[in-house]
């Protein structure tokens, strides 16, 4: 199965244990992990310019998808996990053609489900052991439950096959070494990547490999496939979680809930194995700029019979969340990724669920703002000193003086006006009321006399 890697902000972990713990057993505290802040101090121009470059480029997924989650207590000896895969295959012909022919209209499926009572599951957890081991890890699969479904529908110009398969599921021999006094337990996280190579047959059915359910439920198709590319594409593992062991874990986001440790907790109605301790969270499969923009990952294969048909093969990004009760850092034991967890984070530890790395993001984005504002400020009292000194409006050459008073007696003001020396600007744009117009007669039309004020007829 698949924990994830991140790189923390050490408290300082100083281990020097043997490499060989694999055949041993602890029971140990609880997990958890701090991310370590990066900070460089760099002039805002780079500063805009990289995050661009790792908007655009800063992803580097594999090309198979998985989804993992998993809680770990480390003062258990044993932690549950569940993965998921999946992946939708597409087959088209736009064109029309003899695969047409086959799949417009079919509709397929298969399911199953076993558990560790099985002896292909335990031949299975046997497989996934000898990875864990080939990682390095100690950890082990001890109990395993699969849910494997697959399903077929053609339609007119394509047919998708929809895969999903879900290992359940118990790792034990996790645990380096249990927590003692001040000092915080060790726990190995080397088992993330589960994954197993080659045919899984079930019940006489193959689970890993997409190819076989073709094989079985549409044999005439699996026939035309045969030997082209779109095979090779077809045999990729259904069960692979290597690009989650093998995301950094500074990419991972993590925040911790100190609601535990909180004096009312209880009436929160927390869990017991909670309560007096913190709880730590890791996820990985968000679009930010550490991880770049996640998208779906599409893989296709181009073959020709009797016409030109396309398999294409479509996965989600990666993802997985961690919860660890307990507060930890990540270190390594001789290339061992392991976390040392205490039950409580350090005095006065802060941080925000993508490992402080938002803080310098906003630092940015305000320096920029302020930068911004201080453009604008330039710009706007360099306008009003231009303003000041330039002229603007009517040419003075091109205006008159008339006076307007009139004298009284032996007083007069002196009062005048501007006008247009020549006013031909103004006759096109003068006011239409300005005009005089002709005085309309209201002479009555009436040729008929008017009776006496006061007249009524008898």
């Amino acid at each position: 199965m698949s924990i994830l890697e991140l790189d923390v902000q050490k408290s300082s972990l100083n281990i020097t244990f043997s490499k060989n713990h694999s055949s041993k057993k602890y029971q140990g505290t609880f997990i958890s992990i701090v991310p370590r802040l990066l900070f460089v101090s760099i002039t805002m121009p780079f500063f805009t310019i990289l995050l661009s470059v790792l908007i655009i480029f800063g992803t580097s997924s594999p090309v198979w998808a998985a989804q993992l989650d998993a809680r770990i207590n480390p003062d258990s000896p044993d932690f549950n996990f569940q993965v998921k895969y999946q992946r939708t295959i597409f087959i088209e012909y736009n064109e029309g053609g003899q695969l047409a022919d086959q799949l417009r209209g079919t509709i397929e499926s298969k399911r199953l489900t076993a558990d560790s009572t099985n002896l292909a599951i335990v031949d299975l957890i046997n497989r996934i052991n000898q990875k864990l081991n080939s990682d390095g890890s100690g950890a082990i699969v001890s109990d395993l439950n699969v849910e494997y479904s697959a399903q077929l529908v053609g339609r007119e110009i394509n047919t998708s096959i929809d895969y999903k398969i879900i290992l359940s599921g118990t790792i034990t021999d996790h645990i380096i070494r249990e927590r003692q006094g001040q000092a915080p337990a060790i726990i190995d996280v080397g088992w993330r990547g589960i994954t197993v190579e080659g045919p899984v047959v079930i019940d006489d059915t193959e689970i890993n490999l997409p190819i076989s359910f073709i094989k079985d439920k549409v044999p005439s198709v699996f026939s035309s496939i045969k030997g082209t590319e779109a095979e090779v594409l077809l045999s990729e593992n259904l069960i692979n979680a290597e690009g989650i062991k093998n995301q950094p874990l500074p990419k991972w986001h993590f925040l911790f809930d100190p609601t535990g440790i909180n004096v009312d907790a209880a009436t929160f109605g927390l869990a017991e194995e909670i309560t007096g301790f913190v709880v730590s969270g890791f996820t990985m499969g968000e679009s930010s700029l550490r991880e770049g923009r996640q998208v779906e990952k599409i893989v296709e294969a181009q073959f020709t019979l009797d016409k030109s048909y396309i398999v294409r093969s479509v996965e989600s990004a990666d993802s997985a969340n961690i919860a660890v009760i307990g507060f930890g850092v990540r270190d390594s034991l001789e290339g061992l990724e392991i976390f040392g967890v205490t039950p409580t984070a350090p005095e006065g530890f802060a941080t925000t669920s993508t490992g402080e790395f938002p803080v310098s993001v906003i630092y940015g984005m305000a320096a920029m703002a302020a930068i911004g504002g201080v453009g604008i400020f330039i710009y706007s009292n360099r306008k009003l000193k231009r303003e000041g000194t330039e002229q603007t409006g009517i040419d003075p050459s091109q205006l008159k003086a008339y006076k307007t008073s009139a004298g009284a007696g032996g007083y007069q003001t002196i009062r005048g006006e501007a006008q247009l020396i020549d006013d031909s600007d103004y006759q096109k744009t003068r006011s239409v009321y300005d005009e005089e117009k002709p005085q309309e007669s209201t002479k009555s039309q009436s040729t008929k006399g008017t009776l006496p004020k006061g007249w009524k007829p008898e």
